[in-house]
């Protein structure tokens, strides 16, 4: 089963990247332009994979057209790029939802043991467990636009599904007071516990406040920093930037430069 998939995956990869994606590279994802050739041929090749096995649904109106589709396929498939095994490729992603704008999503908070409260909420995008990942496709445009701001919805969304999918933030909350042999544990956790103190603190950092809301959404963020801002976060987390580093197997500090 592995072997026909890596082999499927393979095969699509070598096809001819078609001529309107390229274009819509080089103009909806700059990001792409600092990768160095042999990572953009890869990332070509992922975005063909990327766009044969996941499907695009448009909400509230919006038309899916390639913009959109390969927009969002680079941007995610940007995060896989340190892989080369085949075989397990955001394989528990089921589609991807796109509105033209922020939008209104239902959610639940549990105010006791017994109740549970009910409410609306304003989202630009979210992920989900089972396999959903939803974007506002104006959101996605902005944060593609701008490279070394630190903040990327695609990045940020993506990094969700991958979490749900390898586990990454369970690995702290499981293992962290056990975490002397596991240094993913040890370092996120610390690295945790220190920014939330920094914030308390009204101390000047760098990424983003928002990962203050819990674990999952600190993991996000500095998945965004690292490869929107991976200069500044290696200087200034050094261990928290060679965890990431060993999760992506990536070092965008190498080609990410002002």
């Amino acid at each position: 089963m592995f072997g026909f998939k890596k082999w499927r995956r393979s095969r699509r990869m070598k096809k001819p990247f078609p001529e309107a994606w390229e274009q819509i590279l080089q103009q909806q994802v700059p990001y792409v332009q600092y990768l160095p050739a042999e990572l953009q041929k890869k990332l070509k090749g992922f975005i063909a994979v990327f766009l044969h096995e996941h499907t695009f649904e448009g909400c509230a109106g919006l038309e899916i057209t390639d913009e959109i589709r390969v927009t969002i396929a680079a941007q995610a498939c940007i995060l896989m790029l340190g892989i080369d095994d085949l075989s397990y490729f955001y394989d528990d992603l089921r589609s991807v939802l796109v509105y033209p704008e922020q939008y209104v999503a239902k959610v639940k908070n549990r105010t006791n043991s017994f109740f549970v409260e009910e409410g609306f909420q304003q989202r630009h995008g979210e992920a989900w467990s089972h396999g959903n990942v939803v974007l506002a496709w104006d959101e996605v445009q902005q944060g593609a636009s701008d490279i070394h701001d630190g903040q990327n919805l695609v990045f940020h969304e993506f990094a969700h599904q991958l979490d749900y999918e390898y586990g990454a933030t369970n690995q702290v909350e499981e293992n962290y007071d056990d975490s002397k042999y596991l240094s993913w544990a040890r370092v996120i956790g610390d690295e945790y516990r220190q920014f939330l103190q920094s914030i308390q603190q009204r101390q000047q950092i760098l990424i983003d406040a928002y990962g203050a809301t819990n674990l999952a959404e600190f993991f996000a963020v500095i998945t965004e920093c690292f490869f929107e801002r991976p200069q500044e976060l290696k200087t200034r987390h050094p261990k928290l930037y060679q965890q990431l580093q060993d999760f992506y197997k990536q070092d965008p500090a190498q080609y990410i430069k002002y």
